[in-house]
């Protein structure tokens, strides 16, 4: 019997729970939103404004137990710097689940889970502008790379035509060995 108990366990130990949950919670830092099964989301919620809401504090000891559970530095200083600043004026309520309905495969609800306001917005935002940069960087710098080394392969092949013509091919020990035993 469950009396008491209100946390789900998805059939699964503590642990794999705890770090199905902190990977979950990560991927939700990292990307603004997530897709999983409407339970899982309504359990992840728990855990998602926990760690904004020490995000918040801001201290060092709420930064080690954010740390202890994320395991991810990363993560834990985009929740601390971008993430909760942005909650300052809020009390709570920093996520959102939209049901998106069943799962083909198995009839599983399912739904999104994402942050709220203008949190979603800075996990959209911010890999946007870095593709774009990046993409902008990599044709000027693939132009310039095609053109050089085009440049300098000619000259090689020249060098290494005339090098074979100076000198013979050296004969390695299998083309020696061959014409003798015949």
């Amino acid at each position: 019997m469950r009396h008491n108990r209100d946390e789900k366990r998805f059939d699964k130990t503590y642990s794999h729970l705890r770090c199905m949950l902190a990977n979950m919670t990560n991927d939700v830092f990292n990307t603004g939103r997530i897709k999983t099964t409407t339970p899982r989301a309504k359990v992840l919620r728990r855990y998602v404004e926990k760690m904004i809401t020490l995000g918040k504090d801001g201290t060092v000891p709420a930064r080690r137990r954010a740390m202890a559970f994320l395991r991810d530095k990363n993560v834990v200083t985009k929740l601390f710097n971008d993430i909760a600043p942005q909650y300052k004026e809020r009390n709570g309520g920093y996520t959102r689940i939209l049901k998106l309905g069943v799962r083909p495969g198995d009839n599983a609800e399912m739904s999104f889970i994402e942050l709220v306001e203008g949190a979603a917005q800075l996990a959209e935002a911010k890999p946007k502008a870095a593709k774009k940069t990046a993409a902008k960087a990599k044709p000027a710098a693939s132009k310039a790379a095609a053109a050089k080394p085009a440049k300098k392969a000619a000259p090689k092949k020249a060098e290494a035509e005339t090098a074979e013509k100076k000198e013979p091919a050296k004969r390695t020990r299998k083309a020696k060995a061959a014409p003798e035993s015949e």
